[in-house]
C-alpha cells in the first residue's frame, strides 16, 4: 500500500426494519451507548457536540453530520490524543428492509491485530443495533 491510500473495509448489517426507522433511531446520540459499545458506554450533549466515555479510548468528542433524507450517520471522533477520525455510515433502504454499512479506515501505525480488533467491535456494534431494532 501506499503512503496516499488508506486501507477500508465496508461492514455491514441486514435489518429487517424500514430505513427511515433505522435512521431515526441511530441518528439520535442519545441511543449510542445502548448500541455503540465501541464508540462508548455513556454519552452527554455539549454545545455541539458530544462527549463519550470509551473504555478502550477515554474520553471522545464526537460531531454528528446534521439530520438529512439520505440516511448518512457519518460521524467524526476527536480522540484523547487530538486526532480527529472520520466515521462515514449510512441506511440504506432494501425494500422493506435495510442496510446500514459502516466503513472502518485503517489509521495510520494501526496494527493488523489492532484493525481486526476495531472491525471485531464495529460488527459487535452493528449486531447490536440489528437485534435492537429486530425485537423492538
Amino acid at each position: 500500500m501506499n503512503s496516499t491510500s488508506q486501507e477500508s473495509r465496508h461492514l455491514g448489517v441486514h435489518i429487517d426494519r424500514a430505513a427511515a426507522d433505522v435512521y431515526a433511531y441511530a441518528s439520535n446520540p442519545a441511543n449510542l451507548p445502548a448500541w455503540a459499545h465501541g464508540l462508548g458506554t455513556s454519552i452527554e450533549k455539549r454545545a455541539d457536540h458530544w462527549v463519550a466515555e470509551s473504555a478502550p479510548l477515554g474520553r471522545v468528542t464526537v460531531t454528528f453530520t446534521p439530520p438529512n433524507d439520505l440516511g448518512v450517520l457519518d460521524h467524526h471522533v476527536t480522540l484523547p490524543s487530538g486526532e480527529t477520525v472520520h466515521n462515514p455510515v449510512r441506511v440504506i433502504a432494501d425494500g422493506t428492509a435495510s442496510e446500514v454499512v459502516f466503513t472502518l479506515r485503517r489509521r495510520p501505525g494501526t496494527t493488523d491485530a489492532d484493525f481486526e480488533r476495531d472491525a471485531a467491535m464495529v460488527t459487535a456494534d452493528l449486531a447490536r443495533l440489528k437485534e435492537l431494532l429486530e425485537s423492538a
